[in-house]
């Protein structure tokens, strides 16, 4: 038992326990058997650190619902994001596939406005319940393409969505507008707009007055979702954009659309300090909102949920140094604290509650994952391998190693396997490339590179960058 896993296991302390179980699928007829199908909700926050949860080790920060939360499911302490930023992550979670596959594999720009879109025919998790009977909807961000391209997610398996298809747009919490099934839904703010000439060409804003928080419009949509679909296998993607800053706003102000700074009002911290906490504790709330309603209709024991970030955290001031820790990194890292993640999950009834499992695990993992519970065939597409029997303390599959990249700065690629980490920098400029090798068992803060040491380890992974790499003509490492 390593370091993380003894820590994890004393921050859970004597939380109160309880079990739920799935049922089964019975061979009934077809209405019978789609409503005993297990629900899925997947809660995903945005730049979330691993050590932002007091079940995670959190010093500051109040989560005692998602606490409870865990301490009726499983933690995972080795489980991680698809990379170290947005799209190309969500996309990962989406597809079954790590970013080395020709897909949306980076934060790229495209027209008329939004990241790059996942391809037409794209086999999404969504698509897959969809075809297997399950409403599907996406509430949140998503980020993986706009109205009327290919990745809208009406096209991606997806039966309705409510909130942000651009991420620029998802910067503000309180937003002119957001959309839902391709139409604008206007909200009761007042926002200044970016101009065209910043990066964000005219689409960033920031809000001067807030009378609907985004995240409590999400909730509320979410909780009828449920109501409507109770009788029936959903899947619930509910993609926050907790705790994201605002780039965009004053500096000091870029955590404060926020209805209040509560309960962290009398603390001596910056606004940004407050802001930042005061929003994770929201979701918080929020969670166990969502927690009551499934209890409230009796699906509780039926629905699987899973609570995650979508990356390594980038949080304000202070908690820039606590986030992430014990790790090196944050958000754009390749290191441990851009891409290990806390995974949560409630729900399937023979998990052993308030345990823990240092499984490696990752995004790609929960299509294959999700399959598994609804008794689909896993595509040969999916780089992943289901979690489920960690989660059910079973002899669970094991990867041979986790491939990462990143296309900014220069280009990154990871490898992880056995607890060595292998990171290429400067991908993209052949004379500066050099690479970093880490013993995370022994030195889970990275700070010992052993690239030097041990140069046969180095040519031992080194083989894995190529092999995993497919080059597209939007992310390419060839300069």
């Amino acid at each position: 038992m390593n370091e993380i896993e003894i820590q994890f296991i004393k921050s859970l302390g004597t939380a109160v326990i309880t079990g739920v179980t799935f049922l089964s699928v019975s061979s009934c007829n077809e209405k019978q058997e789609k409503t005993r199908l297990p629900n899925i909700i997947y809660i995903m926050a945005d730049d979330l650190g691993y050590n932002d949860l007091g079940c995670y080790g959190a010093p500051r920060i109040q989560t005692p619902n998602i606490d409870r939360m865990a301490a009726d499911g499983i933690c995972f302490t080795q489980h991680y994001a698809g990379t170290s930023v947005c799209a190309p992550s969500r996309s990962s979670l989406m597809t079954g596939q790590h970013t080395g596959n020709p897909h949306v594999s980076g934060n790229m720009q495209w027209e008329p406005y939004g990241k790059f879109p996942l391809p037409e025919n794209t086999t999404t998790v969504a698509f897959l319940l969809k075809e297997t009977g399950y409403k599907t909807t996406l509430i949140g961000k998503w980020g993986l393409g706009v109205e009327g391209t290919s990745g809208d997610p009406l096209k991606q398996g997806f039966d309705s969505y409510y909130g942000y298809l651009c991420q620029v747009l998802a910067h503000n919490h309180a937003p002119e507008y957001l959309m839902e099934n391709g139409e604008k839904v206007y909200l009761d703010n007042k926002v200044v707009w970016t101009d065209t000439s910043h990066w964000t060409k005219g689409l960033g804003s920031y809000s001067i007055e807030i009378n609907q928080f985004s995240q409590e419009l999400f909730t509320k949509r979410a909780l009828k979702f449920i109501e409507e679909n109770r009788n029936d296998p959903f899947f619930l993607y509910f993609s926050v954009i907790i705790p994201h800053d605002n780039g965009e706003a004053p500096e000091g102000k870029r955590y404060s659309d926020i209805p209040s700074f509560e309960p962290y009002d009398d603390k001596d911290w910056t606004e940004s300090e407050k802001g930042y906490a005061a929003m994770i504790t929201y979701l918080d709330k929020d969670v166990e909102i969502i927690l009551d309603k499934l209890k409230e209709l009796g699906i509780d024991e039926n629905t699987l949920v899973i609570f995650t970030s979508d990356n390594g955290g980038d949080s304000p001031g202070s908690f820039y140094t606590e986030s992430n820790q014990p790790f090196r990194g944050h958000k754009r890292d390749l290191y441990e604290g851009g891409i290990r993640v806390p995974f949560i999950a409630r729900g399937t009834g023979k998990i052993e509650p308030g345990t823990q499992t240092g499984h490696v695990s990752a995004f790609w993992d929960f299509m294959p994952t999700v399959c598994e519970l609804a008794g689909i065939e896993i595509p040969d597409i999916t780089d992943g391998i289901s979690y489920l029997p960690a989660m059910l303390g079973q002899p669970q599959q094991k990867h041979d190693h986790l491939y990462f990249e990143f296309h900014e700065q220069g280009g990154k690629q990871a490898v992880i396997k056995e607890n060595w980490e292998l990171i290429r920098f400067d991908v993209k400029n052949p004379e500066k490339t050099r690479v970093e090798l880490y013993n995370l068992e022994i030195d889970i803060g990275e700070q010992n590179n052993l690239t030097e040491q041990m140069p046969e380890k180095v040519a031992e992974l080194l083989p894995l960058f190529s092999q995993d790499h497919t080059e597209s003509p939007w992310f390419t490492f060839i300069p």
